[in-house]
């Protein structure tokens, strides 16, 4: 067997895994797990990449001697390095505020439609493009010679070698999901210096050798490999779903529900447009053709005012509680900001004329009533405009373990919810090193073996789909 550790990072925590591969076995064990907090400087809301780079170190020397090291995390934020290769400032996080009312700005130029004719990315106001938009006048990116996304920053820390990894930059709005390349006509129009970002990899490509000072901090001895994985944690939690075939949907569940198709090339239809779905790129050339969907972020936001209750007394509440009595529309951008959620779910339900939740329970419910019909609406709308049938949907990530809403999913779709590996996205990332290392074969393969070797649960959809048809009827009003 051989041992690889996956850096993970998510948008509240991280943590170092180690996973051990070996002919038919696969085994992933925590080595060191981490809080990702955000700061609110006078500037704007920022992350705090250097206690996570801290984070990161403190999980090497946990993990011990590993054979390879690879790096996953959040989407389209990045940071700015100077011609020294010295970092500008903390990375600003997609929840700024920065980029309010910069998407009119830059559909005046590259109008929306041909905008996702060229990139196949969905509209969100976080998007990598508009960021940059919003910065075209700092000091900062005057200043700037090199960009790096945040698992392609933290590799170079490590390194030395800076690159940028394919199913990353896809989210950007600056890659062509067709070719798989950069879209020179946008960031022309844009006034984008493409030259910014450093050369393309993709998952499997060596990434360079950790430092000497990192092999000295960490007590491993080197050689030690750099392995580029799917670095958008979504990208390497999709090439982890234990799927038998291509008729399946996944949703990628945490603080984001993201829920789609894994295809072999994007929907770039108008319709697909309207629909706000996304062609993002995954593994050996796939489109990830999904939707964001706003997940338990609505949960976490509400627990952290509550005061952190027991999580497992409330869900137990909130399965007692009549279902559907009040949904809202859980992809609204209303919820993305952080703060009041409780508060801004009741106004929601009371602006659409529901009941109004008042109980922990009574909201909890709604929330997670609101993510299942999300996931149905999606799953649905997906497989008609990717004319992809749909057997099965595979629910993987934090999610998985949230027996509640699997349940509610798969009685919202009327289809079997397979519910597992809850820490997809450091597997996806585990297999991708154990492939680059001649252990694991083509995607159907891994798959076959994380089937074997994870837990994983069946639902299978109980009474009519009329009741959810009938929520959404509500919420369309």
């Amino acid at each position: 067997m051989k041992s690889y550790a996956a850096v993970d990072l998510g948008a509240s925590s991280g943590r170092v895994m180690v996973g051990r591969v070996g002919p038919d076995s696969l085994e992933l064990t925590e080595a060191h797990r981490f809080p990702n907090r955000p700061v609110r400087t006078p500037e704007g809301l920022r992350w705090d990449i250097l206690s996570l780079y801290a984070g990161v170190l403190d999980g090497l020397r946990a993990a011990g001697p590993v054979d390879s090291v690879g790096i996953d995390s959040w989407a389209v934020d990045y940071g700015l390095l100077d011609a020294d290769g010295a970092l500008l400032g903390n990375p600003v996080h997609y929840r700024d505020t920065r980029t309010q009312g910069v998407a009119e700005k830059v559909w005046a130029t590259v109008p929306a439609a041909e905008l996702y004719a060229a990139t196949g990315l969905q509209y969100a106001p976080f998007n990598t493009l508009y960021q940059l938009v919003a910065a075209r006048s700092s000091a900062q990116l005057a200043h700037a010679k090199r960009l790096l996304l945040i698992p392609d920053l933290l590799t170079y820390w490590l390194t030395g070698e800076a690159g940028t990894e394919l199913t990353n930059a896809s989210t950007t709005q600056l890659i062509d999901p067709r070719t798989g390349d950069w879209s020179y006509d946008v960031a022309a129009r844009l006034g984008i210096d493409l030259d910014l970002f450093a050369p393309l990899r993709r998952p499997g490509d060596p990434a360079g050798l950790l430092r000497p000072g990192v092999l000295e901090e960490t007590g491993l001895t080197g050689p030690v490999p750099v392995t580029t994985v799917g670095s958008h944690d979504t990208a390497s939690a999709v090439a982890a779903v234990p799927a038998v075939g291509e008729r399946f949907a996944y949703i990628c569940t945490g603080t984001w529900s993201l829920a789609g198709l894994e295809l072999a090339a994007p929907v770039l239809s108008e319709a697909s447009r309207a629909a706000n779905f996304t062609n993002e790129l995954g593994l050996d050339g796939t489109v990830r053709y999904l939707r964001n969907i706003m997940g338990l972020w609505l949960l976490q936001e509400c627990l952290r005012e509550w005061g952190g209750p027991d999580l497992g007394e409330l869900l137990s509440a909130a399965a007692e509680v009549p279902a559907l009595r009040s949904v809202v529309d859980a992809g609204d951008a209303e919820f993305l900001a952080p703060g009041r959620m409780p508060a801004r779910i009741a106004d929601a339900c009371r602006a659409s004329g529901q009941p109004v939740p008042r109980s922990h329970a009574e909201i909890t419910r709604c929330i997670l009533d609101s993510l299942a019909l999300a996931h149905r609406r999606a799953v649905f709308q997906a497989r008609e405009l990717a004319d992809h049938p749909v057997d099965v949907v595979h629910i993987v990530g934090g999610g998985a373990r949230n027996a509640l809403l699997c349940r509610l999913t798969a009685d919202a779709c009327g289809l079997p919810v397979v519910a597992g590996p809850p820490e997809a996205a450091a597997l996806g990332n585990v297999l991708v090193q154990a492939r680059a290392n001649g252990q694991a074969g083509d995607r159907t393969e891994m798959r076959r073996l994380l089937a074997r070797t994870q837990r994983l649960t069946r639902y299978e959809p109980q009474g009519s789909t009329a009741a959810w048809q009938a929520a959404e009827n509500r919420l369309s009003r």
